[in-house]
């Protein structure tokens, strides 16, 4: 199995929680804009990517990639190039129905384990949360609606001043860097001034050991991550389950190949194996202390 994250990791971190761990090869266009935006942060905030010297200019191609966005972000906003509609997704499901749906995608990251073991593992539909009363779009425009209808409690939640650190209320599984800082910046306005940090939490350009000590000395509200940097969290007990209430997984959103978090075979395997099958999570989830939300 590869251990890792395999949606578009092109996102660059923000200034929230900036920790340099080496330096990718950088052939693409992609990455050349990624790299140039992340010296930008570093150096904005004193820190210097590996193997970068002073200042560099901004590229042309960057210039130009910007200038790009900006124009379909207007022609968006005027109507001529609307949204993609969303494609169907498994978040619309009955508990009942969605419990059936994770245990399919479950067998195949499991595969090597007999039906009993499976049964074992299987994630019960007392745990899901019922989201079928909300018709609205799952996007991020529209995620403080989700909540409010789905789990009116969890917004009142982030609210409030965690009492241990590293112990957030709401983890929440995307498949990809990009995709973290995204569902990031969307739930950080519900921290208001009182409630926990919102972390991201991904390996590229991070050092597993500079996250653990992190989520140690900082009272956390909200954890967004790839399965894989979650997994190795929980595993090394950096993320408690003291104050977890929800975990969100990301099933609708898809990238720019049309593929959600359970179309990747590495980082669907990584969901069972890594998060949700630890078995302080499995137990947390069959005693229903943790609510499992599909978005």
């Amino acid at each position: 199995m590869v251990h890792g994250d395999d949606l578009e990791d092109d996102y660059i971190p923000d200034s929230d929680l900036v920790i340099v761990s080496g330096e990718e090869d950088r052939g693409s266009d992609e990455e050349e804009e990624e790299f140039e935006e992340f010296q930008g942060i570093a150096q904005d905030i004193d820190l210097q990517p590996l193997g970068v010297q002073g200042n560099q200019p901004i590229s042309k191609k960057r210039k130009r990639r910007e200038k790009e966005k900006a124009k379909k972000a207007k022609k968006r906003k005027l109507g001529i190039e609307p949204e993609e509609a969303q494609l169907p997704s498994a978040a619309c499901l009955s508990p009942a129905d969605a419990a059936l749906y994770l245990s399919t995608q479950q067998a195949k990251a499991l595969s090597k384990l007999s039906l009993l073991e499976l049964e074992d593992r299987k994630i019960p539909a007392s745990c899901m949360a019922d989201t079928t009363t909300y018709s609205g779009p799952r996007t991020l425009d529209h995620i403080e609606n989700f909540i409010s209808q789905t789990s009116p409690p969890l917004l009142r939640r982030l609210s409030q001043t965690p009492r241990y650190n590293g112990a957030p209320t709401l983890i929440f599984i995307a498949g990809a860097a990009l995709r973290v800082a995204d569902v990031a910046r969307a739930l950080r306005k519900f921290r208001g001034d009182k409630g926990g940090v919102v972390a991201k939490l991904f390996a590229r350009h991070f050092k597993l050991q500079d996250h653990i000590a992190y989520l140690k000395r900082t009272k956390v509200g909200v954890a967004v991550g790839t399965p894989a940097r979650l997994g190795q969290l929980l595993e090394a007990d950096a993320l408690a389950l003291t104050a977890l209430t929800h975990i969100f997984l990301d099933t609708t959103y898809r990238d720019a190949k049309k593929r959600s978090i359970m179309d990747i075979p590495e980082t669907r395997d990584e969901v069972f194996l890594s998060v949700l099958g630890r078995a302080h999570v499995r137990a947390a989830l069959h005693s229903g202390k943790i609510q499992l939300v599909l978005f």
